[in-house]
């Protein structure tokens, strides 16, 4: 099945939303649901269309699984590098991702027989977010924050303080799955726990970048999952209680061996400069401190540019094919 990504020529609608984000961060569920339903819709219901076309025998289970797969991988390869320098690309990572979920949910509602450009499908998707309990009080919400933000236009990211960027990160995060939703019974001291891992990796991530590769693939798996099969239960009438744990198989995938060696590679290369800057005695300004951040800065850079560029030439590779 052909699903095309939230990424090249999509990526300006990252930029956009979260322009718009940025400048209403309290409302970025509001705001996600109704542009992806306004931009996505067409889009999604193409992708259903074309998927029937080349899998004519293929039934609405099935159907569904295949836009479960697709989403749930495109997400995890649009979203996780984030780390070292390109730090500064967590919330359009993030963005990219919160569009490609969306945009899973759209096409579900089309393999459901419903429009996925119609106005109701933003409110189905709050409360298969989680967001909202039911759909009257999503859409009440929905025409609240277009109330509020009718002839307001979309902030420039200069402008903007830092406060309300990481409000934004945090709600993203949340809705992404990278915590747990409030809707999921869980304790407080699981909660603190997961924001914790989150804030070590963050600071790890600063240093070698590509330590974020493997806790956002399994991140993005595991909420991808429950998304999609919340979304599948919703519009084919079942529960749409958070699902529980996916299913563990035991084995091991490939692409997970091949992200955890990356992973450590960009934890051997700054530990190795580190103990070679201490053997050698080098200093820089009569001192050993600055040379080590200048060391570890440029391997940073360095492995995180590697990385970024075969990422890119990925993507194109993907939208040219």
């Amino acid at each position: 099945m052909q699903v095309s990504s939230v990424g090249g020529p999509e990526s300006a609608l990252s930029r956009y939303v979260l322009r718009a984000a940025l400048a209403d961060p309290g409302h970025l569920p509001e705001l996600l649901a109704g542009f992806a339903v306004r931009h996505l819709g067409r889009r999604a219901a193409a992708s259903v269309a074309r998927a029937r076309r080349e899998h004519p025998g293929a039934g609405e289970a099935e159907l569904s699984a295949m836009v479960i797969t697709r989403g749930r991988r495109v997400s995890q390869s649009e979203g996780t590098f984030v780390g070292g320098p390109f730090m500064v690309l967590v919330p359009f990572a993030f963005c990219a991702a919160l569009l490609t979920q969306s945009r899973m949910v759209l096409e579900l509602a089309a393999v459901a027989g419903r429009d996925p450009t119609e106005g109701a499908r933003a409110a189905e998707l709050l409360v298969i977010q989680g967001v909202y309990p039911d759909e009257e009080r999503a859409a009440a919400a929905l025409a609240a924050a277009a109330a509020g933000r009718s002839g307001a236009a979309p902030s420039r990211l200069t402008a903007l303080r830092l406060a309300a960027l990481w409000t934004l990160v945090r709600r993203m995060a949340r809705l992404l799955g990278l915590v747990t939703p409030r809707q999921r019974p869980v304790s407080i001291a699981v909660r603190v726990g997961q924001w914790a891992v989150l804030a070590v990796v963050f600071l790890i991530g600063l240093v070698a970048p590509l330590v974020w590769l493997p806790y956002l693939g399994h991140s993005y798996h595991r909420a991808g999952q429950e998304l999609g099969e919340r979304a599948r239960a919703h519009y084919q009438g079942g529960s749409t209680a958070w699902p529980g744990p996916p299913d563990r198989v035991g084995r091991v995938r490939p692409g997970q061996v091949a992200s955890v060696l990356r992973t450590l590679l960009s934890l051997v290369l700054p530990a190795t400069a580190v103990v070679l800057v201490i053997a050698t005695d080098a200093t820089l300004a009569g001192s050993r401190y600055p040379l080590l951040a200048v060391v570890l800065v440029t391997l940073s850079a360095l492995v995180g540019t590697v990385w970024y560029l075969r990422h890119r030439r990925r993507r194109r590779r993907r939208a040219e094919d």
